[in-house]
């Protein structure tokens, strides 16, 4: 009787767990775009502190950039920069005011559609229409070079940017970046979605994937106690890479903070990669902390 009641108990679980796995694979389906995307709302947009350029995606919707040029005027090198998930255009103007204070480029931060006041819903093709629009739109400025930055989400954008841009960038700065999309939705323990990824997923980033195939530099910097995107996936998309550039681990850092915590070091990378330096790869690895997470 009591095996009877233990085999009672076990089948009950399995259909409870098979239960659970078709209903978060089913959900995961649903609202895939919508983890992805999660534009603030409420948000003033603004902005004195940039100039503001209008232009069409690639699908011919209406979208905008803010433009950062330094002290000496337009420089020879268009930095385009893609923020993140739960990020907007507009926050990112002190960085980009920055990066062209020591850099010597101009800066171009794109926004998306559904975030900071753009018309439309953010979804996986539509905001990959934004990025070739703003592509377009550097590229009517006639650079000399162009490098394409990224942080957290926009590093899969910036990346499938480059891997269908003709011509390709100069250069990839992938600042937090996760090594692909379905690696990340395994992490919010739904295990099923591994097997039937390729058959639900319209979200198709895979950086580590694609930097593979990719002959320009890659450099990565990642912050070592990063809890959103763990570090080894910074370092896992470096080691993909064919064209490594440098790899910063910034020990103390986490997601959004990593040019805040790296000072001088992370300011020293993106310059580096900005300009193209030649030096040989270097692991700018800070080594107060232990193992990477």
């Amino acid at each position: 009787m009591r095996t009877r009641q233990v085999l009672q108990v076990v089948g009950y679980a399995a259909i409870a767990v098979l239960v659970w796995l078709v209903i978060s694979t089913l959900w995961m389906w649903r609202n895939q775009e919508r983890v992805v995307f999660q534009p603030p709302e409420g948000i003033a947009i603004d902005s004195d502190a940039a100039r503001r350029v209008d232009f069409k995606a690639s699908d011919g919707k209406p979208t905008y950039a803010f433009v950062v040029e330094p002290a000496s005027g337009a420089g020879g090198t268009v930095v385009l920069a893609f923020h993140g998930n739960a990020d907007l255009a507009v926050w990112l103007i002190p960085w980009a005011r920055e990066l062209a204070r020591r850099s010597g480029a101009t800066v171009v931060v794109p926004e998306y559609r559904g975030y900071g006041g753009v018309a439309g819903r953010p979804t996986y093709d539509g905001v990959a229409a934004d990025a070739r629009g703003a592509m377009d739109y550097v590229r009517s400025l006639k650079p000399k070079r162009v490098v394409l930055f990224g942080h957290s989400l926009g590093t899969a954008i910036a990346v499938e940017l480059a891997s269908t841009a003709a011509p390709r960038p100069d250069a990839l700065a992938l600042q937090s970046p996760f090594t692909s999309a379905r690696d990340m939705a395994a992490r919010m323990l739904v295990p099923a979605v591994r097997i039937v990824w390729t058959s639900i997923s319209r979200v198709h980033y895979d950086t580590r994937e694609r930097v593979a195939q990719l002959d320009v530099p890659v450099a990565v910097a990642h912050g070592r106690i990063d809890i959103t995107i763990p570090a080894r996936m910074g370092r896992e998309v470096h080691e993909a890479a064919r064209n490594r550039g440098e790899l910063l681990l910034v020990s103390g850092a986490g997601h959004n903070d990593v040019p805040e915590v790296g000072g001088e070091d992370y300011w020293r990378w993106l310059a580096s990669a900005v300009a193209g330096a030649s030096a040989p790869v270097r692991k700018l690895e800070q080594q107060r902390g232990g193992r990477l997470p």
